[in-house]
């Protein structure tokens, strides 16, 4: 299953990006991210379906939720961060 994450500092962050999106009615999943995703240790993680990833982003920034990345999985099914 293709899936995008847009990784978060905080748990405070991802909840609020979280709420921002459901509002919105995208749904989300919510984990910890892979330490491979995230550069700097701990952090957060939604899921989005790939469809629905440029409106995520696009909500989050316009709603001032700070992420930190976004990836998404290939069609060989291995993640890439997108710019």
């Amino acid at each position: 299953m293709n899936a995008c994450y847009v990784t978060f500092r905080s748990i405070t962050y991802a909840q609020r990006g979280q709420g921002v999106l459901g509002k919105r009615g995208i749904s989300t999943g919510f984990s910890r991210t892979p330490r491979w995703m995230e550069e700097k240790g701990c952090g957060y993680s939604l899921r989005v379906t790939p469809d629905l990833v440029a409106e995520a982003v696009a909500l989050l920034k316009k709603s001032g939720v700070p992420f930190s990345k976004v990836y998404c999985s290939g069609k060989d099914g291995t993640m890439e961060e997108l710019p």
